[in-house]
């Protein structure tokens, strides 16, 4: 199979498209055993209540801090109202804001991860682009719902504009939770009148709230450790008014014609690939250029959980190809 090349538009995108159809690796099939036997198991028993979500979140906060932390990098804090942000640069990098910039979201349910554990995926996007990566921590539930953190994403968008960064020289990215944030901020951006931005990657991306859409999909028995129950909690407590979620809530129903490029990686056996397809069909609906890429043997959002894997260091230099197409596109075609 041929992989779509980025940005360009294809009538009917192949839903069936691998870009690494050859052996995994030893680390990516330990990963996926590792995933299957311990951390699905784990998943489907936890119990996700609005009680029990910031004792899961000071587990994973607690284990990010174990790993030790990523090299050739320079981090600068920033605080808003209400929220952390954290530039990350290559070390003795000197290119400013307005030369470029990656506003990176975070995945992790709505109510998990934050600067610590995203910062290994933050600082290889980083040094493989050259350019700052704005990492947002945007507020969580239960402190706050989908649509808060929608609201944060947006004005560390504006916080980005108000310093100088040029939009079309800014792409949004984010993985699983991360990646909805990306679409949806995006939208929520041309609603209240901003540029938009240059591009959009979503890895492993959460496009649909609608979790009912999802029950007959193939993919619900095959996730190596996403299950449907918690994708149905997230949902209840993030996103549900009297039972009831609103459609235009989930990015695939936004009005997507005045989105830029955008760039969707997800593991072939994934739940959310249902997600993708349909983003995809819909984006080729309303003439945005964009490329589908699956990926095989690979679980949910797996070059954010170890950046460090022969796959995910594959993927995220497509990413970074992407970016720079976005950013410096003259450039881009002069080296291709």
């Amino acid at each position: 199979m041929v992989a779509i090349p980025i940005g360009e538009v294809v009538p009917e995108p192949d839903p069936g498209v691998v870009v690494n159809p050859d052996r995994l690796s030893l680390h990516s099939q330990a990963l996926l055993l590792a995933c299957k036997g311990v951390v699905g198991p784990v998943i489907k028993r936890y119990p996700i209540h609005p009680q029990t979500m910031p004792l899961a979140r000071h587990v994973v906060d607690g284990l990010a801090a174990l790993r030790p932390g990523p090299r050739g990098i320079e981090r600068e804090q920033v605080r808003l109202g209400g929220f952390r942000m954290e530039i990350v640069r290559p070390a003795g990098g000197s290119r400013a804001l307005r030369h470029g910039a990656v506003m990176y979201l975070h995945g992790g349910g709505f109510f998990l991860c934050g600067l610590d554990s995203h910062r290994p995926i933050v600082a290889s996007l980083a040094r493989r682009t050259g350019l700052p990566v704005v990492s947002v921590e945007y507020r969580q539930l239960p402190d706050t719902s989908i649509a808060g953190s929608i609201e944060d994403c947006l004005t560390a968008y504006r916080w980005l504009l108000g310093h100088g960064a040029d939009p079309a020289r800014i792409v949004f990215a984010g993985d699983s939770a991360g990646g909805y944030l990306t679409f949806a901020t995006a939208l929520r951006a041309i609603e209240a009148g901003l540029p938009t931005p240059a591009g959009l990657v979503g890895l492993s991306p959460l496009l649909d709230l609608d979790h009912k859409a999802k029950r007959g999909y193939v993919n619900v028995a095959r996730d190596a450790y996403i299950p449907m129950s918690a994708v149905r909690r997230m949902v209840r407590y993030g996103a549900e008014i009297d039972g009831r979620v609103d459609p235009m809530l989930s990015p695939v129903n936004g009005t997507l014609a005045g989105l830029p490029p955008a760039l969707l990686i997800v593991g072939e056996d994934e739940l959310l690939r249902y997600d993708c397809e349909l983003m995809s069909r819909r984006l080729t609906e309303a003439g945005v250029p964009h490329s589908l890429e699956l990926w095989r043997g690979q679980v949910h959002a797996f070059m954010s959980i170890l950046p460090s894997l022969p796959e995910s260091r594959a993927a995220l230099a497509r990413v970074a190809r992407f970016v720079r197409a976005r950013i410096e596109p003259e450039t881009v075609a002069r080296t291709a």
